[in-house]
């Protein structure tokens, strides 16, 4: 017995060696440092609103004065209406091209119609027109957002739209179309804090101007955040949950429009439109991507003037400016929203 248990002790080493896997031979000495890897910021902040890929959505205002329109082009004697109410459809399409931590690369189509409903507009052309007639901005636009690093990004924008009081097809020419872009180099400090400075050409004041801008999407705590596009719009955000969030603040719109006017010496107007709009929206999750939007809030008028000419600023080149009343407003919208 001592023999056969001494001879188990010399055979152990042999036994042991037996069960070493020789078969990886792999240096791993060979491989990078993971370190070596270059990363991307992403466009987004902890918490923040998600974007819209397609949204449906209708506004209504209510009642409102429009004083001192033209009784005509060639007797420009002025002319006060009343407005019982303003409904305006919107609907855009963002879709994503290539997205890849990369680039991300989306091309869109945007709609907004609002339709004035004018009491007693009689015989005055261009209440008649208003009255009778939508008021239409529809266009493409496409938007490049490149992260240069970690820390660093661009985002490149640019839009083309058709606006008018159209009476047809037959009536969109070059001259109802207007073109806006928007440049921003940004940072990226954290995944709860960006911000960038930029340029943009913009007709959201109802005439052409070229502006800064700056972004800035910051989130102060699990509730609380701001998203800002200064001068475009800005809220301050607070995010009862993942999936129902309340904004308060504000959007400037507007465009320049096209219209046909009967015996004006140049046979049309270019109404310029540009309002501001202070408000408080709600976006609740419906189910899975769909969210619903709710807003209410002012409509402030900040220009409604009809040029001579195309871009027209001076004074010379006005044809006529209308202070439109200020009436509150409530808006609703269906939303299909990115992850």
């Amino acid at each position: 017995m001592r023999n056969q248990f001494i001879g188990l002790l010399m055979l152990l080493p042999l036994l042991l060696q037996a069960q070493v896997d020789t078969s990886d031979l792999t240096d791993y000495s060979q491989f990078g440092d993971a370190e070596g890897v270059k990363r991307y910021c992403n466009q987004k902040v902890l918490n923040q609103t998600p974007q819209r890929i397609v949204s449906v959505g209708v506004e209504r205002m209510g009642s409102f004065a429009i004083p001192d329109l033209p009784v005509s082009a060639m007797l420009p004697a002025m002319q006060s209406f009343s407005a019982s109410q303003m409904t305006a459809l919107k609907a855009q399409v963002n879709i994503p091209v290539v997205s890849t931590n990369k680039i991300i690369w989306q091309l869109g189509a945007n709609y907004w119609g609002s339709r004035i409903a004018i009491e007693n507009p009689g015989t005055n052309t261009i209440a008649n027109q208003l009255a009778t007639h939508t008021l239409t901005s529809t266009g493409i636009n496409t938007t490049i957002f490149k992260p240069l690093n970690e820390k660093n990004f661009l985002i490149l924008q640019a839009s083309a739209d058709f606006n008018g009081v159209f009476h047809g097809l037959k009536d969109i020419n070059r001259q109802a179309v207007t073109f806006s872009a928007t440049a921003v180099y940004g940072w990226k400090r954290s995944e709860k804090n960006m911000y960038g400075l930029g340029l943009a050409r913009t007709y959201r004041a109802g005439q052409i101007i070229h502006v800064p801008v700056l972004l800035w999407n910051k989130t102060f705590s699990d509730k609380w955040g701001m998203e800002l596009l200064l001068p475009a719009r800005g809220h301050l955000r607070h995010n009862f949950s993942t999936s129902s969030i309340v904004q308060l603040g504000f959007e400037l719109e507007g465009n320049q429009f096209w219209m046909p006017v009967v015996n004006s010496p140049t046979g049309t107007l270019f109404l310029q439109r540009g309002e501001l709009k202070p408000r408080i929206m709600w976006d609740k999750k419906l189910t899975g991507f769909f969210w619903l939007n709710v807003q209410a809030g002012l409509r402030y008028n900040w220009r409604f003037d009809g040029m001579n000419v195309y871009n027209g600023k001076s004074e010379n080149q006005r044809y006529f400016t209308s202070a439109l009343g200020n009436p509150l407003y409530v808006g609703i919208s269906l939303n299909f929203v990115s992850p």
